[in-house]
């Protein structure tokens, strides 16, 4: 099975630049989840809301257009689908959408950005303890693979300038020892344990003059996969070259 993950930042804008129908084509894909699509259904066009061979889930933020949302298509039929967190303090804001699939469950999010100020900070930390109480409820049945925009680089060597970041939300240390209970609770950083400790491998870039092309980056998109699923981790992967967003889609083979 193939999977990707890429934060598209507006689905309508990305889906009119060069490329991307392409990308969104592509006859491999068995699961692509989607963050930030700023769109509802009927805002699409038939193309994206219902594509051909492909089944597609959407959730949308309640109160706000034009912000946040979620989507995944997948090839197959799921057996469930639960759109946000069961957590009503976290089920406003079109972040999560989950199918659960024959062997495991299947989640893009798009987690909460720490940065306006002190408030939303906290709500980010609290929408991370939800998530990762969700994920052990769920995994009870069956394996979970999660991905998405965890807004949030783990260690110094997922950042170009981590020690000019150190006090910037997404490289905060509470925000980097979730990422450590993550993993504590039995969930694989796929990337890192397939291709080890990579310098410069990034999946998100400012918009800053340059940025992008002088790779100073950070890794914040991620497929966490848990613990029972490493036999069937074959290939995990990043596509900086493929471009229309400030982020850049990551990708995962799975060998059943």
């Amino acid at each position: 099975m193939i999977l990707y993950s890429w934060n598209v930042n507006g689905l309508r804008a990305i889906a009119k630049k060069p490329g991307f129908m392409d990308f969104f084509n592509r006859p491999d894909v068995d699961l692509l989840g989607l963050q930030e699509i700023r769109a509802t259904p009927d805002q699409l066009s038939p193309e994206l809301a219902e594509p051909p061979g492909r089944l597609a889930y959407f959730v949308n933020h309640k109160a706000k257009g034009g912000y946040s949302g979620v989507a995944v298509y997948s090839r197959g039929k799921p057996l469930k689908v639960v759109r946000e967190l069961p957590d009503p303090k976290f089920a406003q804001e079109g972040r999560l959408v989950h199918l659960e699939l024959a062997k495991f469950h299947f989640l893009s999010v798009y987690f909460p950005n720490g940065q306006k100020d002190e408030e939303r900070l906290r709500y980010k930390l609290g929408y991370y303890e939800a998530f990762l109480t969700y994920c052990q409820k769920i995994r009870q049945t069956k394996p979970v693979v999660a991905c998405g925009d965890f807004n949030a680089a783990h260690r110094p060597l997922d950042l170009a300038e981590p020690e000019a970041n150190e006090g910037v939300s997404g490289f905060l240390p509470e925000e980097r020892a979730f990422l450590d209970r993550l993993i504590a609770a039995g969930y694989v950083d796929v990337f890192r344990a397939l291709n080890g400790d990579l310098a410069g491998q990034y999946s998100w870039w400012s918009y800053r003059s340059g940025d992008r092309r002088r790779n100073v980056g950070w890794r914040i998109d991620y497929f966490f996969a848990s613990e029972e699923l490493r036999p069937n981790l074959a290939r995990a992967w990043l596509e900086p070259t493929t471009v229309g967003s400030d982020h850049c889609p990551v990708g995962l083979e799975l060998s059943f």
